[in-house]
């Protein structure tokens, strides 16, 4: 009976602690349901290892719930689950638990860290940590765990588009082996390999810039096509 006793009432506080623990990450979702299009310039800058990528600027477009368009000239190495794929697994709150903790302080701000366990095995993420700072309701740092891409860091700065959850300055570090690059990095990488395969350093840094931000002015859906 004293088991049982133990038991029952282990799950009830669990119960109240994960109603809790997902409080943090709903604040965060909410300010991401908010914006329903916008329009972004970007400067990318990537740093890869054994491989020279030109800065580019380029023109981002996104409207809800996952049209995503990216307009550069040059090549853009562009991390497709850091702007898209992490919203979008985030909004839909039935595919996944939510575990919060203490987390690590970023920036002078104490974080709180939530891991994302996903419930539904088709999606490409298959863990998220994110780190928190539940007074403003913003991701300040996360890691993602994906099946295509491997784990990928990624550190936020936000200016004047916080009230929308929208960073200033995206900082991705990748696995180059298995991020998916564009045909042509990747076939650079791969012959670089060939002839090297004694560097060993095999992360890469990819720094996004975004200003003059235009959000829920409306896009057309022919941009996208």
């Amino acid at each position: 009976m004293r088991q049982l006793f133990l038991i029952v009432s282990l799950v009830f506080v669990s119960s109240i602690s994960l109603a809790q623990q997902s409080k943090t990450l709903n604040a965060v979702v909410v300010k991401l349901n908010s914006v329903k299009d916008y329009t972004v310039n970007a400067r990318v800058v990537a740093a890869v290892p054994m491989i020279k990528i030109k800065e580019v600027n380029a023109v981002l477009y996104f409207k809800q719930k996952d049209k995503f368009k990216i307009d550069a000239k040059g090549i853009a190495v562009l991390p497709k689950q850091g702007f898209i794929e992490l919203n979008k697994f985030l909004t839909n709150t039935s595919k996944y638990m939510a575990i919060e903790s203490t987390g690590k302080v970023i920036g002078g701000v104490s974080t709180l860290m939530v891991t994302v366990i996903p419930t539904d095995e088709s999606t490409d993420i298959i863990l998220a940590k994110l780190w928190i700072d539940s007074k403003k309701n913003l991701i300040l740092a996360s890691q993602l765990t994906t099946k295509s891409s491997g784990v990928m860091t990624t550190n936020y700065t936000y200016t004047d588009q916080a009230q929308f959850g929208l960073p200033s300055t995206m900082i991705f570090e990748i696995d180059v082996k298995r991020f998916k690059m564009p045909k042509s990095v990747a076939a650079n990488i791969h012959q670089t390999d060939k002839r090297d395969d004694s560097k060993k350093d095999k992360q890469g840094k990819i720094t996004v810039y975004l200003t003059g931000y235009k959000v829920n002015k409306g896009i057309s859906d022919n941009i996208f096509k």
